[in-house]
């Protein structure tokens, strides 16, 4: 159950300025960012600036965005970061019941002259009871466990110069974000009820999927 309003700390989702976007209105008192020492923010922001990695990742970002902001698909967005921090091999870790998708986005990539490394969910797979999870969890969607820990290493080993997530279930996702080297990037978030849309949830949470804003009770 929710925390009364004087009992629960306050952060970004609770303001409704959203002055940090540009620096131009009052702050609340709770803000996140006027709460900062100048050591913590001139330590954070030498991450962009002294680190050349960081730096040529954010640089290419706020590039992207604003070259194509509203004008490119998440796909294109992909192909066009990955040109500019000079990507050249690619790592897709995907869903198995998403390789459609995964096929033809190596396509995609290949066409614009990236090599191409991909890793399934099932890759090297044990059954589900060889782990712990009890069988009556697996009666629906089988025995055989995805292993996105495999996902990770593979491509590792494979030293791409950029992940890409395609459809990876809440928590194996989780998973494999923790065990790659190197930088990882989403294409596809799984929503098996949405067509991979979760945000259509939110989108109507005052309607068809209000339940979602029901207070429910504490397990």
């Amino acid at each position: 159950m929710e925390k009364s309003k004087q009992d629960r700390i306050f952060t970004c989702t609770d303001c409704g300025s959203l002055s940090c976007a540009a620096r131009t209105e009052r702050f609340p008192e709770f803000c996140l960012t006027t709460a900062l020492s100048e050591d913590e923010l001139d330590t954070v922001t030498a991450l962009y600036t002294k680190n050349k990695v960081n730096n040529r990742v954010a640089v290419a970002a706020a590039q992207v965005e604003g070259e194509f902001y509203g004008k490119y698909t998440r796909v294109e967005e992909i192909i066009e970061f990955a040109k500019r921090i000079g990507a050249k091999k690619i790592g897709i870790a995907t869903c198995v019941g998403l390789i459609e998708e995964s096929r033809l986005f190596a396509k995609i990539l290949r066409l614009n002259g990236f090599e191409v490394y991909s890793a399934s969910c099932k890759v090297g797979s044990v059954n589900k009871t060889d782990i712990g999870v009890a069988p009556e969890y697996t009666q629906k969607t089988g025995c055989v466990m995805c292993n996105p820990i495999l996902q990770a290493k593979l491509l590792n080993k494979a030293k791409v110069d950029l992940n890409v997530v395609v459809g990876l279930c809440v928590g194996h996702d989780s998973l494999f974000y923790k065990y790659a080297n190197g930088l990882t990037t989403t294409l596809i978030t799984k929503d098996r009820v949405l067509a991979h849309n979760p945000a259509g949830a939110l989108y109507q949470s005052r309607a068809y999927y209000k339940r979602l804003l029901e207070e429910k009770e504490a397990t």
